[in-house]
């Protein structure tokens, strides 16, 4: 299915993308405890964090929710029967779409909007757009939307699909 290679190929690139900023940020914030303790900060950091915290989980939300990783507790499901539990997992599945969707829906006005007024985060010497954090929510969101509606497609219908690793 090509669907599923695109989405795989793009929810794997966005997921070491993240992963990647997330290893830049480590130094980032090191280099400003480093400053702090020589008492010369690095203006907008706690901007800079807040906003790449956000990117960073909507970057790797649809890897997550591809390869099966998201939190959950099937000790109760596990003591119904087969059919019970595919109908359970397909609900989950649904809800889990219809969330990132509402996300997606909800997000798209605030994020024009943040792109249009160029908002910001902070004040003083270091001002952050936040219209990035903003439009990372739209695509991370959607993706794992329809990574989910793929998820439950493969099943309704039992198709083989390999499963994602690195």
């Amino acid at each position: 299915m090509a669907l599923v290679r695109f989405t795989d190929r793009l929810t794997k690139f966005l997921m070491v993308f993240g992963a990647i900023w997330a290893f830049a940020l480590c130094f980032f914030i090191l280099a400003d405890i480093i400053f702090r303790a020589m008492n010369m900060p690095i203006s907008g950091t706690k901007e800079i964090v807040a906003n790449s915290v956000v990117i960073i989980v909507f970057m790797q939300v649809g890897y997550a929710v591809r390869s099966q990783s998201m939190l959950r507790a099937d000790f109760l499901v596990a003591a119904l029967p087969h059919g019970a539990q595919k109908a359970l997992l397909i609900l989950a599945y649904v809800l889990g779409g219809l969330l990132f969707f509402f996300l997606l829906k909800a997000g798209i006005k605030p994020a024009l909007r943040s792109f249009a007024n160029g908002e910001f985060d902070g004040e003083g010497a270091l001002r952050v757009p936040v219209w990035p954090a903003r439009f990372a929510i739209l695509l991370g969101g959607g993706l794992a939307g329809v990574n989910y509606l793929l998820l439950c497609i493969v099943e309704i219908f039992g198709l083989r699909i390999e499963r994602m690793n690195l």
